[in-house]
């Protein structure tokens, strides 16, 4: 690198091959797996459509992490280009790249990039100040803003056990170290922890910097503004193919947004989207014909390697075959079929529905017709809080497969807790595909002084379906968490005046989805989703300074009237007659 640390780095290149080839590079924090003949296994696995087209891959191992040299920084934020010798994930990437290119003679001087997760971070951040040798890139499953939207909080609200787990894991040395937990429930474990001022004392012991970092800096500060990836993504002069999952559980915002924000620039048409009904790097790994319980009748990530991503980069960094799909080719779940559009979110055939919650835990396209105070209520202890899957809840890269699987786990596991509000539709009598962002809109108040919103839009299946296991299921479509303090920005925290009504707008954000005829559609409200996210006193305050005494019940009403409604904002395709 520019000054002077090695990075560890694997250089693959076809036998027998007399054609100059383009130059793949992967970079990772993750460490480089080998199979039993020591190859990089990427290549018998996720690579495998693009090692039958030939390229030269490389690999490497980001500085400060396994074999290279250098200090680590997780997610370090952008250079600052004033300073010349400043050095950050891009420049790692631009010198590695002309190294490559300066050391390597069988290459066509063209070069792509890839990564998923961290290393579709990473992917993004050599965007910033693109190598011109770099044609064609994809960002997959990247963060984007780790306060908004994806790892480590949501809105406001800390994602306790990814963050802990995961900060644990990369900071406790050069190589992968998961957090070794003294109880088989993280529920409980979380739990008995008690106040997050705990985390340092009983087990952390100040030592792993990002923990500190997310307990310091609980409000969007300067921080946070500085990882966020959005405002360095301008005019840039590069093919970018986007991807990401329906049920991604850490990065579902980050593609989305990065998407968007690139599309604001993208004057040439070389901005693309992909979404598919995957977990958490699913399209890299699995068949995809299957997730968890749900069926899709298709091998969605098999035809996404095939069809799309090598298809993809042979076009761009080899000039072969043609590429003439729409902007976004976007799976959708319920009739599983892939779709494609010139725009994402569509705008064209779409019509936005509001669907209301009624009494008698029914939702509507009709507004309610009852005035004065007319709302549905709970009570939200800490003490007691939601589970967000079912329980024993490993910790965070103890049980992959369960972790990844909870977005389209059942929810009836929660369904009737009298902590957890339902609204369910009668009986659709056609389908109803919604294309598109989903918002809440939350008439809500509290009897304390702030307050968690959890909003899900869920799939009732029938209750004698065809797949006998999958008889009224409740399956997760959309959902997110809001931290009422934050509704006026989430800069400047603000009290709740208990008892005041307030509307939150909530974005669910996008989904491509059909309710099939015979299923209902149904809505939850509840106020902790435990130990997903850190538990909130429900009194004002800066959470990881609380004190046990801060944990407080409230009661949590949900307003229906004519003149207080609630309801969720759909976007409707219009089915052509």
């Amino acid at each position: 690198m520019r000054d002077g640390v090695e990075l560890n780095t694997e250089i693959y290149i076809p036998e027998g091959t007399e054609e100059s080839l383009p130059i793949i590079l992967t970079r990772t924090p993750y460490g480089l797996g080998h199979d039993a003949k020591g190859i990089h296994t990427s290549l018998t696995s996720a690579y495998t459509w693009l090692a039958e087209e030939r390229y030269i891959f490389v690999f490497q191992d980001i500085r400060g992490r396994y074999e290279s040299e250098g200090q680590f920084v997780m997610m370090r934020p952008a250079r600052n280009r004033k300073d010349d010798t400043s050095i950050d994930e891009g420049t790692d990437t631009f010198d590695s790249i002309e190294w490559l290119l300066k050391n390597l003679s069988n290459h066509n001087g063209k070069v792509g990039m890839m990564g998923i997760s961290y290393g579709g971070w990473l992917t993004v951040m050599a965007l910033i100040e693109p190598h011109p040798s770099l044609i064609a890139v994809s960002p997959q499953a990247s963060p984007s803003d780790m306060y908004i939207g994806d790892d480590f909080v949501h809105n406001g609200a800390l994602r306790l056990s990814p963050a802990f787990g995961y900060a644990a894991l990369m900071e406790s040395g050069k190589t992968n170290s998961p957090y070794k937990y003294d109880q088989r429930d993280t529920y409980e474990f979380f739990l008995d922890l008690g106040p997050l001022s705990n985390a340092n004392d009983k087990y952390l012991k100040g030592s792993i910097p990002s923990w500190n970092n997310f307990v310091e800096h609980p409000n969007y500060d300067p921080y946070w503004k500085d990882i966020n990836v959005d405002h360095h993504l301008k005019h840039v002069p590069v093919a970018i193919l986007n991807v990401a999952g329906w049920w991604d559980a850490e990065d579902f915002y980050g593609p989305l947004k990065i998407y968007e924000t690139l599309e604001k620039y993208d004057q040439k048409n070389m901005n693309y989207l992909v979404v598919g009904p995957w977990r958490h790097g699913g399209w890299a790994r699995d068949k995809g014909d299957k997730l968890g319980s749900i069926n899709f009748s298709t091998p969605t990530g098999e035809y996404y390697r095939k069809e799309i991503e090598a298809k993809w980069f042979a076009y761009h960094l080899k000039g072969k075959g043609v590429w003439n799909n729409k902007e976004a080719m976007v799976f959708e779940t319920g009739s599983n079929q892939w779709t494609q559009f010139d725009e994402w979110p569509p705008v064209k055939g779409i019509r936005k529905v509001k669907l209301y919650f009624n009494g008698n835990g029914k939702v509507s396209f009709k507004p309610p017709q009852e005035t004065g105070e007319v709302y549905d209520s709970y009570i939200s202890d800490p003490a007691n809080p939601v589970p967000y899957m079912t329980r024993p809840i490993k910790g965070f890269w103890q049980d992959a497969s369960a972790k990844a699987l909870w977005k389209v786990a059942d929810q009836r596991f929660v369904h009737g807790r009298p902590d957890v509000l339902s609204w369910e539709s009668d009986v659709l009598s056609e389908d109803m595909t919604i294309s598109g962002n989903i918002i809440a809109h939350l008439m809500g108040s509290t009897s304390g002084t702030d307050c968690d919103w959890v909003v899900k839009l869920i799939d009732v299946y029938p209750e004698n379906y065809e797949e006998p296991e999958m008889s009224g299921y409740q399956l997760m479509i959309a959902d997110e968490v809001f931290r009422a303090k934050f509704r006026g920005g989430f800069e400047k925290p603000e009290a709740l005046i208990p008892g005041r009504v307030v509307e939150y707008p909530i974005n669910l954000y996008g989904r491509n989805h059909t309710f099939k005829k015979g299923h209902r559609i149904m809505v939850q409200v509840q106020s902790t989703w435990f130990p997903l996210i850190d538990r909130n006193p429900q009194t004002f305050i800066d959470i990881p300074k609380a004190t046990e005494k801060d944990y407080r019940k409230a009661e949590q009403r949900i307003y229906r009237s004519s003149t207080q409604a609630s309801f969720i904002e759909l976007p409707v395709k219009i089915e052509k007659k």
